[in-house]
């Protein structure tokens, strides 16, 4: 049976009970990271704009409602299909290390570490990503897409569950910065749930870009305010008071850094499930480890294992394995790094890295990387961490927002960034992305330090399409657990016919058998997390298999949020999945 055959009328499948149904309408569809950012979404959509422009609302308002994992002046990779085209690119939404940054300056001063708050700053990419979606995909200008994010911001929102956990969580780090304090202790304490919380100078920030914005459109048109409102952050007010804090505090972003940057417009990377086309973000993100992953597969063979038995959770795990040896050996950023991707999907190479997965057995540890361009399957290690089972201190810090709009075009981000890891700077209520725990200082690691280039980022938005039959954007936050959760996610859809709600509530797993993405990236060999209902059921087999098993609470936030929506069009129907393991919500028409 081919994946086509397999995807059938997931409308009808109710063998699956889920906690919230699968939202369906006809006309659009917004699934975001937290409730009110699908109600921004939702009324760009309703007021005619487009995917890019409800999507990009969407994005910047959860810089405001998750500031423990989202910030405005974060990173924002940005997915966009355009349905007259038939055309799907990608905005990287990542910015570089400051040009003064080295992988000798962190080992010379030290250590080889890269510590916590100004030093690990790169150049912030979401507002110039978002910015350029509306310029060359959008209808709509800043002023009309912020409107709800500045409303948020200025009259506050009521805090919820898991924004005060981790708030709560990160307090003693927020009161070592009297600008951190004032924001996120605005009482001395960190606002509990269902307290209402306000960031009055963001709201200020980003009202400043758009009073630019209305002066420059006034003269010049929809075009020239949003290159005022790009200005009023990267050339302007911001970039100034952003670069004059880290010049007198010892950080090394400057403003020519702010000035000269511009996210990239790139191809997409595209593999396929069966006759399924899965598209994903470039080397300078993790997203192609997820293409490897899904390239590795079998549909036929894996469905024939059953959901989530066994023989399919250890396939599964082994791929992603596989996958991440290659992303630790090759991947970085390609304007500094030669990526073999097109090597590194062949069928020839893809054939003999999955002849490395065994169904008796577990790799121990993390495999070895192959050598896609002589052809080798597998290659000896040099660089590889000694195991360790401390856990990143980083948090998990990512979102998610995917639209589908009336016309068909698809819009797929995962704006990301944390409040706890870095410094707000005064008067802008901002922590300037700090991405750069994501980079290594060996100078021999492909995602090595160096001043302009990108660190190797985790958050990816994908997109699945079958031609003539879906369209499907989906994504999700966890860090190195992102690919998992969507790989398995996309499977639970395209293989096993499940609706969208199902797929994104079904019990989770992931490994953690290689070097974490964040800083000081701790490796845990052979350690496997599985959801405890899905451990009692299965657990024996895996362990046998030398699988190290952690439980996982069932629904743990840790195991990702995936959101996702499936456009059918061939009933003209559109359904969407907010994974409730986080605030997740969808909403349609």
């Amino acid at each position: 049976m081919s994946t086509s055959e397999l995807f059938g009328s997931w409308q009808d499948n109710s063998a699956a009970a889920t906690g919230r149904p699968a939202l369906m309408g006809t006309r659009h569809m917004v699934s975001a990271g937290h409730y009110l950012a699908a109600h921004a979404a939702f009324r760009v959509l309703e007021a005619g704009g487009n995917a890019i422009d409800a999507g990009c609302a969407a994005g910047l308002a959860l810089g405001v409602l998750q500031p423990n994992i989202v910030q405005v002046s974060g990173v924002a990779p940005i997915m966009i299909y355009r349905a007259a085209q038939k055309e799907v690119t990608t905005i990287s939404g990542l910015g570089p290390w400051p040009k003064a940054a080295s992988c000798e300056f962190f080992r010379s001063r030290h250590g080889g570490v890269i510590p916590k708050g100004l030093l690990r700053s790169i150049v912030p990419g979401a507002p110039a990503a978002w910015i350029l979606a509306l310029q060359r995909f959008g209808t709509m200008g800043f002023g009309d897409i912020a409107a709800d994010a500045i409303r948020f911001a200025g009259e506050g929102f009521a805090t919820d569950r898991f924004l005060a956990g981790q708030l709560a969580e990160h307090a003693p780090t927020y009161a070592q910065s009297p600008a951190s304090a004032a924001v996120y202790l605005p009482k001395g304490r960190t606002p509990a749930p269902g307290d209402v919380f306000v960031q009055a100078d963001l709201a200020r920030m980003l009202g400043y870009m758009v009073a630019e914005e209305r002066k420059a459109a006034a003269q010049g048109g929809r075009e020239a305010g949003l290159g005022a409102a790009h200005d009023a952050f990267y050339k302007r007010d911001i970039a100034a008071t952003i670069a004059r804090f880290y010049q007198d505090n010892g950080g090394l972003l400057t403003q020519a850094d702010l000035a000269e940057f511009m996210p990239a417009i790139e191809a997409p990377v595209m593999t396929r499930l069966g006759d399924v086309e899965v598209y994903v973000c470039g080397p300078w993100c993790q997203g192609p480890a997820l293409a490897q992953a899904v390239s590795l597969l079998e549909p036929r063979k894996l469905a024939a294992l059953g959901h989530n038995s066994a023989d399919y959770v250890h396939v599964l795990t082994e791929a992603i394995k596989l996958a991440f040896a290659d992303r630790e050996r090759h991947y970085g950023d390609p304007r500094f790094v030669d990526v073999p991707i097109d090597a590194l999907l062949s069928a020839e190479y893809v054939a003999k890295r999955r002849a490395l997965i065994r169904m008796d057995r577990a790799w121990p540890e993390l495999p070895p990387a192959g050598d896609p361009r002589r052809g080798l399957a597998e290659t000896p290690w040099t660089s590889l961490p000694p195991g360790s089972n401390t856990p990143s201190p980083s948090p998990r810090d990512t979102s998610y927002v995917c639209v589908v709009d009336r016309w068909g075009n698809v819009f797929s981000a995962t704006p990301s960034d944390s409040s706890s890891d870095g410094v707000v700077v005064p008067g802008t209520g901002m922590v300037i992305s700090t991405r750069g725990s994501q980079s290594w200082t060996e100078a021999d690691h492909p995602s090595s330090v160096a001043g302009g280039k990108r660190p190797r980022l985790t958050p990816n938005p994908a997109l699945a399409i079958r031609p003539g039959h879906f369209t499907m954007p989906f994504g999700t936050p966890g860090g190195d657990v992102q690919i998992q959760a969507m790989l398995q996610v996309l499977l639970n859809i395209t293989l096993f016919g499940m609706d969208p709600q199902a797929a994104v509530e079904a019990p989770r797993f992931g490994t953690a058998s290689f070097p974490d993405s964040f800083a000081p990236h701790p490796y845990d060999p052979g350690r496997l997390n599985i959801e405890q209902r899905l451990l009692a059921k299965i657990g024996d087999p895996l362990a046998a298999r030398g699988h190290r098993l952690q439980p996982w609470p069932d629904n743990t936030w840790k195991a990702g949020a995936v959101c996702t929506i499936v456009a059918d069009h061939r009933r003209g129907v559109l359904a969407g999945g907010a994974d409730p393991r986080r605030p997740t919500y969808a909403l349609g028409w």
